[in-house]
């Protein structure tokens, strides 16, 4: 094995040993009685729950990761990447065609090593803990709508990215930025109406207080708001949820009919003002920009590794290509990805922690902002002492504790 091999090796390691601590770490936070300051989210039953909920899922996590890694391991060790990329091209496809066939096994090979482990967490641990609304039905057409998006939108943008490569010369990592960063932006402005409504209904909120308290404080914050949207989480899952998507006309504001159930209206619509706020604080554009930076650091990386003739070696491979380049590159910049990813995390923390302050100022109603939070909190038994590390690898949030102080003491 070369020094790429042995970095990527590395890399794959320190990243689920991370992760694994983290776990670890997380379950010896557990407590037997939660923070003192939110002693009112759970009744004592309920936090016992909350924790096994917790303890549960965190140890049943360890397995997919595990068994990932080994696979990856075995199939690395067998060569397994080499025996595929033969194998293909013998079927004489030409380059872009067999790149994106071999893109497209190991993805498949991928999602089906995930399917078992996927099937056990949404109809056992989650109907276990009373969660679970999905039914076998729904969850493979799911996975079946999902992967037929992935490869009818994926493979069309990875035969430009193979293409540019094979034939742009030096600039082909800037015309791959330019191509990924336009179709990000037409999938952003698609997928509330396109996209979105294969998987859910999304019925305009009727009219009545509720809409009309939506609409009154959306109009006092300068906030141009054609509807509200009602989702059906239901058919899935008792949690409830909210969120904001796309943007210009398409944009939209969804909030779970599970939550709708399980909210007050002043709640509800502090949470709604919690979505906008991420809007008026820029951050849906700032994502927007940050995405596209990261795009273009990966490609122009990218164009670096794709001649290094010591990472095919790394992988065994009789035959360098691009393909197997974008796959290799991949796994070899592992380290770079969970630095970012750490950054990226922290800034969604802090802005989540902007959007709460501004529900709270714009309503004039911290108190139904806290409650809400809390009944979300309790709603979907979520840990309310999750270790910082934890958190640091994990949460794209806050913790509820965080969020209550930072409410009811700002500044």
């Amino acid at each position: 094995m070369n020094i790429y091999g042995w970095i990527v090796l590395g890399a794959l390691v320190a990243d689920f040993g991370l992760r694994l601590l983290g776990d670890l770490l997380n379950l010896r936070a557990l407590r037997k009685a939660p923070p003192s300051t939110l002693h009112d989210v759970y009744e004592a039953e309920e936090y016992r729950r909350s924790q096994e909920y917790t303890r549960e899922r965190t140890l049943f996590g360890l397995l997919p990761a595990t068994v990932g890694i080994l696979a990856l391991l075995a199939f690395w060790g067998l060569d397994g990447f080499d025996h595929l990329d033969r194998g293909l091209r013998e079927l004489g496809w030409g380059p872009i065609p067999t790149g994106m066939a071999f893109v497209s096994v190991l993805f498949c090979l991928q999602s089906l090593l995930g399917l078992p482990f996927s099937l056990w967490s949404t109809f056992v641990i989650e109907e276990r803990y009373g969660f679970n609304r999905t039914t076998p039905r729904t969850f493979f057409l799911d996975r079946l709508k999902a992967l037929l998006l992935g490869l009818s939108l994926g493979l069309p943008l990875l035969a430009g990215v193979l293409y540019f490569f094979a034939s742009a010369g030096s600039l082909a990592w800037l015309w791959c930025w330019i191509a990924v960063t336009l179709f990000g932006l037409v999938i952003q402005f698609v997928a509330p109406t396109w996209i979105m409504p294969l998987f859910n209904k999304f019925e305009p909120l009727g009219e009545g207080r509720l809409r009309a308290a939506i609409l009154a404080y959306a109009d006092s914050v300068g906030f141009p708001l054609e509807g509200v949207f009602v989702i059906d989480g239901s058919r899935r899952s008792s949690k409830g949820n909210a969120f904001f998507t796309g943007f210009g006309r398409t944009k939209r504001i969804a909030l779970y009919d599970t939550l709708i159930e399980k909210q007050t209206e002043s709640e509800l619509v502090a949470v709604l003002a919690h979505e906008i706020g991420h809007y008026k604080r820029r951050h849906i554009l700032q994502g927007t920009l940050v995405g596209i930076a990261h795009s273009g650091v990966v490609f122009w990386m990218l164009s670096i590794f794709l001649d290094e003739a010591g990472l095919f070696e790394a992988f065994s491979m009789e035959t360098a290509s691009i393909h197997a380049g974008l796959v290799f590159f991949g796994l070899l910049y592992t380290p770079v990805e969970l630095i970012l990813a750490l950054a990226r995390q922290a800034l969604s923390r802090r802005n989540e922690l902007q959007a709460d302050a501004f529900a709270a100022s714009t309503t004039g109603q911290p108190a139904s902002l806290v409650s809400g939070l809390k009944k979300l909190s309790a709603d979907s038994l979520t840990n309310l002492t999750p270790h910082p590390f934890y958190v640091l690898l994990h949460h794209s949030h806050p913790p509820l504790l965080r969020r209550v102080e930072a409410l009811e003491s700002p500044g």
